[in-house]
This record gives C-alpha cells, sequence and structure tokens, in this order.
C-alpha cells in the first residue's frame, strides 16, 4: 500500500522538464531532454544510465502548457505502438514519449498514466483516469490487447483509428471553414460601408432637394439603424450566440435536432452523412478486430459516430443485436445506412470477415468524403463570390441610383 502513495505522489511532481548535456560511458558527449521532479532525481536517473551529466538546465514552461488535442492523442498512439513494438519497456517508452513531447501539458499527461502504470496499475486502467483524453473506444481496446498478449498490435490499430478519424474531421472542417471565413469578411465589409461611408453619401444627397430612391432610403435607414444602436445589436447578437452554444452543450434534444437538421442540409449534408458512416464503418472494423464482443463494440462504435442521429441508431441497433439479431437486420431497421453498406456488412457477417468488410466500408467513404469535400469547395467559391458581390454591389449601387437620377433629369 505504501509503494502505491509514494508513486501518486511523484506522479503529482514529476512535471519539470530539464535539458542535459554529458558523456556517456565511451566517453562519448550526449544530451536530451528528460522529466524529472527536480534536478537532484535526473541526476540520479543519468548516472543509473551510465551518463555523467555535465551540464542541466531546467526549461521554462508557459501557463499550462496548451490544451491537449485529439491530434496530439493520434501521434501518442503512434509513437507508444512503434515503441513497444520495437521491443522497449513500457515505462521507458512513457519516458521517451513524454520527453519528446513539445507541450507541458501533453508531458504531465504522459507521465501521470506512467506513475500509475510504475505503481502496479494496468495500462487500460491508467488511460480510463482521464477520459476527457482517452474514450472508451481506446480504453476497450487497449484492454484488449494487455488480455491478448498483442498491445503492440492493438494500439497500432488505435493509432490508424485516430489518424483517420481526425483526416476526416479535418476534412469536414476545412470544407466548412471557407465559406464561414468569406461570410465573416463579407459582414465586417458591411459594416464599414454602413458605418463610415454610407453617411459620407448621405451628406451629399442632402442637397439635392430631392427625394431618394427606395432602394437608397431602405440602405441609409439601416446605417443609421447600425449607427446608433449598433452597440445593442452586436450584444444582442453576442447573447444569442452565447446562449446558442450554451445550450447546444447541454441540451441532447437540441443538439439531436440541430444534428437531424444538418444532415438535410443541401451540399453539407451528404458529406455529413458520409462521414458519419466512415467513422461508423471504421470503427466497427477496429474494435471487431480487436475481438471486442459485437454488442459490446457497438456501444463504442456509437459514440465515434459523431452524430446524435447515427448514435441513437446505433444504440438501438445494440439492443436488437443483444437479443439475437442480425446487425444487418438492425441497420436496415433504421433507415439511414446506405443500400450498399447494409449489403457488405451482410455479407462480411456471413463469411465471418466482419472486420474486413466494414474496413473496406470505411475506406471507401473516406475516399467519398474526400472528393465531397474538393467537389463543394469548387462548387462554393464561385457561389459566394456571388453572394460577396451582391451585397457590397448592392450597397454600392444603392448610394449611386440617386447620382445616375439626377444625371437623367439633367
Amino acid at each position: 500500500m505504501a509503494p502505491a502513495a509514494t508513486a501518486t505522489v511523484r506522479t503529482i511532481k514529476r512535471d519539470l522538464s530539464f535539458a542535459w548535456e554529458g558523456r556517456d560511458k565511451r566517453g562519448n558527449r550526449v544530451k536530451g531532454k528528460s522529466l524529472a521532479p527536480d534536478e537532484a532525481a535526473l541526476r540520479v536517473e543519468l548516472r543509473r544510465q551510465g551518463i555523467a551529466p555535465a551540464r542541466i538546465r531546467k526549461q521554462a514552461q508557459s501557463g499550462k502548457g496548451g490544451k491537449v488535442k485529439p491530434g496530439d492523442i493520434a501521434v501518442f498512439a503512434r509513437q507508444l505502438a512503434t515503441m513497444l513494438a520495437a521491443g522497449i519497456p513500457m515505462v521507458q517508452a512513457f519516458e521517451i514519449v513524454g520527453s519528446g513531447s513539445e507541450k507541458p501539458s501533453m508531458q504531465k499527461l504522459i507521465l501521470d498514466i506512467k506513475g500509475d502504470v510504475e505503481a502496479g496499475t494496468s495500462l487500460h486502467e491508467a488511460l480510463a483516469k482521464h477520459p476527457l483524453y482517452f474514450d472508451d473506444l481506446f480504453v476497450n481496446l487497449v484492454e484488449a490487447g494487455e488480455q491478448a498478449g498483442a498491445l503492440e498490435t492493438l494500439l497500432d490499430k488505435v493509432a490508424t483509428y485516430k489518424e483517420k478519424s481526425e483526416a476526416i474531421k479535418k476534412k469536414v472542417k476545412k470544407a466548412l471553414f471557407y465559406p464561414a471565413a468569406v461570410v465573416v469578411v463579407a459582414f465586417i465589409v458591411t459594416i464599414i460601408l454602413l458605418i463610415f461611408v454610407i453617411p459620407e453619401f448621405q451628406k451629399l444627397f442632402e442637397g439635392f432637394g430631392a427625394s431618394l430612391p427606395a432602394f437608397t432610403q431602405f440602405v441609409i435607414n439601416i446605417s443609421l439603424l447600425v449607427q446608433h444602436d449598433g452597440i445593442y445589436l452586436g450584444l444582442l447578437a453576442g447573447g444569442a450566440v452565447f446562449a446558442f452554444l450554451y445550450f447546444k452543450k447541454r441540451s441532447r434534444k437540441m443538439r439531436q435536432v440541430l444534428d437531424r437538421i444538418a444532415l438535410k442540409v443541401p451540399v453539407v449534408g451528404p458529406i455529413l452523412n458520409k462521414a458519419a458512416i466512415a467513422r461508423y464503418a471504421r470503427t466497427l472494423s477496429t474494435m471487431f478486430a480487436a475481438g471486442v464482443p459485437l454488442v459490446e463494440a457497438l456501444e463504442s462504435v456509437a459514440g465515434a459516430c459523431g452524430n446524435i442521429v447515427y448514435e441513437d441508431a446505433v444504440m438501438k441497433m445494440k439492443d436488437e443485436v443483444a437479443t439475437g439479431q442480425r446487425l444487418q437486420r438492425a441497420m436496415e431497421a433504421r433507415g439511414i445506412f446506405p443500400n450498399m453498406v447494409v449489403q457488405m456488412i451482410a455479407v462480411g457477417e456471413e463469411s465471418g470477415s466482419l472486420d474486413t468488410m466494414s474496413a473496406k466500408v470505411a475506406t471507401f467513404y473516406e475516399a467519398e468524403v474526400d472528393n465531397a469535400v474538393d467537389a463543394m469547395s469548387s462548387l462554393l467559391e464561385p457561389l459566394i463570390m456571388v453572394v460577396l458581390g451582391v451585397i457590397v454591389g448592392g450597397l454600392v449601387i444603392a448610394m449611386y441610383l440617386p447620382i445616375f437620377k439626377m444625371g437623367q433629369v439633367i
């Protein structure tokens, strides 16, 4: 009991990064980075490794060291899998991976896990203590690897799964980023025109002594509204966005409605559908290949779909499969999976190669997402330029209409 308590204390303290230089047993100069509770502990560790330290300096850590992102977890899984496959002991592998990480927060996370493993905790239990970074899928696969004695193989599957999942997410974000950025730029340009440019034209028009065209008067009225009540409108819009995000995080019903609407939005909806199917198939393939029972696997698959509509559907499928129904029939009953996907899963069930057929489905739909994103980007570019031209051009035309009218009178 006492050693476990000691290990816990060491884990809390081991968050300092040191850069060191010294000489090995052969007299060669060596240098590197290591994590230790203090300089004295690092000197003892280096001497144990046969290195005579000549210089040790603590590296500065700014703030919390940055947020640990899913991409960092994917890199961690790949590095750990590679080192275990090379025969490096797990504790040493954690030390190497932790020392190589640029983010202090990631270093601390890795060393917390290392401390638990050193204290005798299994790897999957150590990972389960950090649910923000390691989901049920990750933990379950690691547990399956530990039980089967093939941890490096399962970690490699986890790393591949994480890398492909992140690739899909980046593709979808890339598809949505460009139009969002252009809309923001158009909004900023419009506000600048309404506040600074249109009032100058308004002063010019006041000397005409004639009624303004309806379109011009409408734009001027909007400009006056933005000038006088712009701050309140901005606060109202900001409050609405904050309330939307607040309730979206806390209301499952709201997320379900939004996800259902998102799947039906033209152009974007098909991409989100294909991305959800790709994640479903990739996760199912990874879990089944690891030897996880189908019912248990479907629970992790549901959380990995990235869309509540698919998540709810998979959970219903799990209940039906648990009662003895085939996965193919459960998928057909949901009505959200394309016929090709259902048939390939059916073939996989009948041939005993569900993991292989699911992987083929995932590969196909990942390629479909890539193609759909590229096609959408090509389609949106001219469309967005038209919208931007209509907004900005409309404001310019509204300001020149009185000048054209005056020229006709003359």
